[in-house]
C-alpha cells in the first residue's frame, strides 16, 4: 500500500503543466517587463513588482511623498480614500478633492485645487473605479498637473486593457497596473511605470522605502541600474507567465478590438437597465462611465443583495456582484473583465436581472425582458458589431 504523503503520489488536483517548471531568468524577466511597457505606450521604466496591485501603488506613494510636503488626492471611489491615508501616514499634507460616485471629476476643478494650493507636489488619482464604475479624464487632468509641476500617480489597474491608457502621451509618472480585471490574468503580480522625475523625486526622499518589500528605489539598484541582468530575488513564476500570456493574447487582439468590446459590454448594460424596472445605471453620464464594470442602482425598496441572489439562481453563471460596505443594499455590479465582455455574457446577464427581478416580484420585470435584451444587443452592435 503506498503511503499518502508519497511525494511521488501526484495530489489529484495537480496540474502537471504548472509543475517542475524551468527557472524565470532575468531575461525572460526583463522581456515581460518589456511586453507591459509596450501595453502602456512608455519609454520610461517598468517593474514587475511580485504581489498584488496595492504593493506598487502603496510603494509609489510612500516613495514620492516625502514628510512634510502636500499632495492632491482626488476621491472618487473606495481606492482613492485609501490614497489619503497612505499619504496622511507618510506625513504628507493631503488636500482631497472628492467627486460624487455617480461621475467623474473635472480637470477644471483639479486646476482649481492646484491653484489654491500651490505647494502640491504630488496628484493620486484613480483612472477606472471598479467599485463603483465611473472613469476620470485622465488627459485633461495629467496636462494640469504637469503645467503645475507636479507628480501624477495613476491606478490604471481597472482601465489596463479595456480603455486607452496612453501613459507617455498622457505625461503620467507613475502608472500603476494589475493583470486581474480586463486583462483576464493573474492577480499575483503588478507592474508601475517610473518616469525620470519620478525617480529623481524619491532619491530625494529621505524617508523612501530602502531595503523593503516596498521599495522601488531597491529595484531601481538592483535591477535597473544594473542593466536587468540579475534578479533581486526569486520571481513568481506561474503569475509571471500568466501576465505575459494576458499580454500576448491582448496584443494578438488588438488593444483596439479589446477596448471596443468592454465598451461595447458597458453600453450594453446601461441600456438594458433603463428597459428593466427598479434598475438605473448608476453612474449617470455614459462618458464617466468604466468600460471595465457597470454599477446598477436599484429602486427605493428594493434590496441589490436581493436582485443578485435572485439573478444568480437555477445556476445561471453570469459575472454579477452586490456592492460592498454603504452601497451594498443600493448598488449591484456587473463585471466585463476580459473575456466576460463578450456579446452573449452581456444578454445573458440582461435575461438573469429580468428573470431576478421577476422572481421579487417587480412590477413590468417579465415584459421588460426582451426589450432589455434587444437594447442591449442594439447598444452592443453599435459599438463592435454583431
Amino acid at each position: 500500500m503506498t503511503a499518502t504523503n508519497d511525494p511521488a503520489t501526484p495530489a489529484t488536483n495537480a496540474h502537471p503543466s504548472l509543475l517542475d517548471l524551468p527557472p524565470l531568468g532575468a531575461d525572460r524577466f526583463a522581456a515581460i517587463e518589456d511586453k507591459v511597457a509596450a501595453l502602456l505606450g512608455t519609454r520610461s521604466d517598468v517593474v514587475i513588482m511580485q504581489g498584488e496591485a496595492l504593493l506598487p501603488l502603496e510603494a509609489c506613494i510612500r516613495s514620492a511623498a516625502p514628510r512634510g510636503s502636500t499632495a492632491l488626492n482626488i476621491v472618487t471611489g473606495p481606492y482613492g480614500e485609501t490614497f489619503g491615508g497612505w499619504l496622511r501616514s507618510c506625513g504628507a499634507e493631503v488636500v482631497t478633492l472628492s467627486a460624487p460616485f455617480t461621475g467623474a471629476v473635472a480637470a477644471g476643478q483639479v486646476a482649481e485645487a492646484l491653484r489654491a494650493h500651490p505647494g502640491i507636489g504630488l496628484v493620486s488619482l484613480v483612472h477606472a473605479e471598479a467599485a463603483t464604475g465611473n472613469t476620470n479624464p485622465v488627459a485633461e487632468i495629467s496636462a494640469v498637473v504637469r503645467e503645475h509641476g507636479a507628480l501624477l500617480m495613476l491606478d490604471a489597474v481597472a482601465s489596463v486593457g479595456a480603455e486607452p491608457l496612453p501613459t507617455d502621451e498622457w505625461g503620467v509618472d507613475l502608472c500603476v497596473i494589475g493583470g486581474q480585471k480586463a486583462l483576464a490574468g493573474p492577480a499575483g503580480v503588478s507592474a508601475v511605470s517610473v518616469s525620470a522625475r519620478a525617480w529623481e523625486r524619491m532619491a530625494a526622499n529621505e524617508d523612501a522605502p530602502r531595503r523593503s518589500y516596498l521599495s522601488l528605489l531597491d529595484w531601481k539598484e538592483r535591477w535597473l541600474d544594473g542593466g536587468r541582468a540579475a534578479l533581486p530575488h526569486a520571481p513568481a513564476q506561474l503569475e509571471m507567465l500568466a501576465l505575459e500570456q494576458a499580454v500576448d493574447r491582448v496584443a494578438a487582439e488588438g488593444l483596439g478590438a479589446a477596448f471596443a468590446r468592454h465598451r461595447a459590454a458597458s453600453a450594453a448594460l446601461r441600456a438594458a437597465a433603463r428597459e428593466l424596472p427598479g434598475l438605473d445605471p448608476y453612474v449617470v453620464r455614459d462618458e464617466d462611465a468604466a468600460p471595465a464594470a457597470t454599477t446598477l442602482r436599484t429602486a427605493d425598496g428594493l434590496d441589490a443583495r436581493d436582485v443578485v441572489e435572485a439573478a444568480l439562481k437555477d445556476g445561471r453563471d453570469v459575472p454579477l456582484q452586490a456592492a460592498g460596505g454603504a452601497l451594498a443594499r443600493e448598488m449591484l455590479r456587473v463585471n466585463h473583465y476580459g473575456r466576460a465582455a463578450d456579446r452573449a455574457v452581456a444578454t445573458d446577464t440582461v435575461r438573469a436581472l429580468a428573470a431576478g427581478l421577476a422572481s421579487l416580484g417587480t412590477p413590468g420585470a417579465d415584459a421588460a425582458a426582451e426589450p432589455a435584451v434587444a437594447a442591449a444587443e442594439s447598444a452592443w452592435d453599435a459599438i463592435a458589431g454583431a
